[in-house]
């Protein structure tokens, strides 16, 4: 008789839906180690980073008047790429555990060749962005890891030393950007919950019944073929639903504010502090250039709209600060009917037309 087959993951629909070792294995090849960090600048990253995280949160207080509610003080981890695509892996399995239970029903599992497929091809994606990254503030982390802040120690060693940057405030900056996210949380208890609901709600209406995908990508064919619009927006787009654009252009419209807003914030919090600002601008500015070839796959997975999200949302906050006073601009956190709109984080004027001056 052979052996009981023993389900380690504690019931995870996730785990049934994807293979995650695969996936944490596919993405530490993909990864690499990153540049060789000696064991002193390593213990220096570490130092550096514990000292200036909480000095990021008292100058953001200053600059903004936010300041974080929760009680949990914000903390550095300064981590391998294999650890920051361990961590992410643990919280896309949170996010997909509901369509997991949706798709797979129970009991049910899906042939290993599927799973291992998928944990593959999660797995190459985030080791790719993994070599990208420096710092990252990880909005589900479960209560007890609140304040947390991720930064890869390889990639930021790298950077310094690709640029020639000066280390201490090159990690002042890119510390003052993490925290800023983390403040935006803290400040607005609020605002993880609608964005967990975004997502949810996104993540439910995506479609399993092959019926309906057919027609779905029937409507999508008819609908480039009538308009020349949907080359702007892009294939993706035209596969979603109504309510999945809908709640596509939100995520869109809040992640700009949340990276715009983190921009303008380490930007200004700098003055002052660090030694030439308009240098490490330029510097993570080159960084982020690519190939042709690279820049197609960006393309593919959505990182260039990451990229213009920080662009676009700096120049709305930019205005409307200029406009309506650090007060006027810190009215977007207090409700989310104070949102603005994808419109209106191209149009500055609207949403302070709606808001702060209302």
């Amino acid at each position: 008789m052979g052996a009981a087959k023993v389900d380690w993951s504690m019931g995870s629909s996730a785990a049934r839906l994807v293979d995650w070792k695969t996936a944490a294995g596919i993405g530490r090849r993909v990864a690499g180690p990153g540049v060789s960090v000696p064991a002193v600048a390593r213990a220096r990253l570490r130092e550096d980073f514990g000292e200036l995280v909480p000095l990021s949160e008292s100058l953001i207080r200053e600059f903004t008047g936010l300041s974080v509610n929760d009680g949990f003080r914000s903390r550095a981890w300064v981590m391998s790429r294999g650890e920051w695509i361990s961590q992410n892996l643990r919280g896309m399995q949170r996010l997909l555990e509901p369509l997991a239970a949706r798709v797979l029903g129970d009991g049910k599992h899906r042939a290993d060749f599927r799973r291992k497929a998928l944990g593959g091809q999660i797995g190459a994606l985030l080791g790719y962005v993994s070599r990208k990254v420096l710092g990252q503030y990880d909005v589900f982390l479960p209560p007890d890891d609140e304040g947390i802040l991720y930064f890869v120690g390889p990639n930021v060693a790298e950077t310094e030393r690709r640029f020639a940057l000066p280390d201490r405030d090159f990690r002042l900056w890119i510390s003052l950007h993490e925290v800023t996210h983390r403040v935006q949380f803290g400040a607005a208890p609020w605002l993880r919950g609608y964005l967990s609901g975004l997502i949810d709600t996104y993540l439910s209406s995506v479609e399993i019944d092959p019926g309906a995908l057919m027609r779905q990508l029937r409507a999508a064919s008819e609908e480039a073929r009538r308009s020349q619009e949907w080359r702007g927006v892009g294939m993706l787009f035209l596969l979603m639903t109504q309510e999945q654009r809908d709640l596509f252009q939100r995520m869109q419209a809040l992640m700009s504010l949340l990276e715009g807003h983190a921009s303008f914030v380490m930007n200004g919090a700098a003055q002052g502090r660090v030694t030439d600002l308009d240098r490490l601008r330029r510097s993570l500015k080159e960084r982020r250039r690519s190939s042709g070839v690279e820049r197609a796959f960006q393309r593919s997975i959505g990182f260039d709209s990451k990229i213009r999200q920080y662009d676009v949302g700096e120049r709305f906050v930019t205005e409307s600060v200029e406009r309506a006073g650090m007060d006027g601009f810190n009215l977007v956190w207090q409700r989310e009917s104070n949102l603005p709109t994808l419109f209106e984080i191209q149009n500055p004027e609207a949403w302070l037309e709606r808001v702060a001056r209302a």
